[in-house]
């Protein structure tokens, strides 16, 4: 087990794929920081369309906090995801905060294999391809999965919850 792993990627993502059964694949990029524009150079570094390319953001209605999977194109939509949550309405999470609840640093955050399990909702837009890239919980490292199998994996729905993010679009 601890060879296949080493072989996966060596992450608490990659373990929790491989404990459920969910065929990924796993993508490295060099990434040369974790700045806001990182995700459209790895959607770039890894030749596919932004909207494919996803980022993992953690929010909180104040007593508990949940996850927010959005294509790195766009920008997540918080009264969007507070509806599909049914909660009042959510904020972005602190950094340190989505740090430690996570397990993992900005630029490598992953919804798969955190340290606390939170309610977690993927954009609609995940749906529109057969596969979508994740991160596998280090910056640089990378899992195309089929969206319905990161759904099942991690118990989420799926709501149109991203906006399209002027600098995206500047960016492809």
């Amino acid at each position: 087990m601890a060879k296949r792993r080493a072989e996966r990627g060596g992450t608490p993502a990659t373990a929790e794929l491989d404990r459920l059964g969910v065929p990924y694949a796993v993508e490295r990029v060099e990434v040369d920081d974790a700045g806001p524009e990182v995700g459209l150079r790895v959607a770039a570094a890894l030749g596919v369309p932004p909207g494919r390319v996803f980022k993992t953001l953690l929010v909180t209605d104040g007593a508990q906090q949940f996850v927010g999977v959005v294509p790195v194109a766009g920008t997540l939509n918080l009264r969007e995801l507070a509806r599909a949550l049914g909660v009042k309405s959510v904020a972005l999470a602190p950094l340190d905060v989505a740090e430690r609840r996570t397990g993992y640093v900005r630029g490598g955050m992953s919804p798969l294999g955190q340290r606390t399990r939170h309610r977690t909702v993927i954009d609609a837009s995940a749906r529109a391809g057969a596969e979508m890239y994740v991160s596998g919980g280090r910056r640089g490292l990378e899992l195309r999965l089929a969206p319905e199998a990161l759904a099942t994996a991690l118990g989420a729905s799926f709501a149109p919850i991203a906006s399209p993010s002027p600098r995206a679009d500047a960016g492809s």
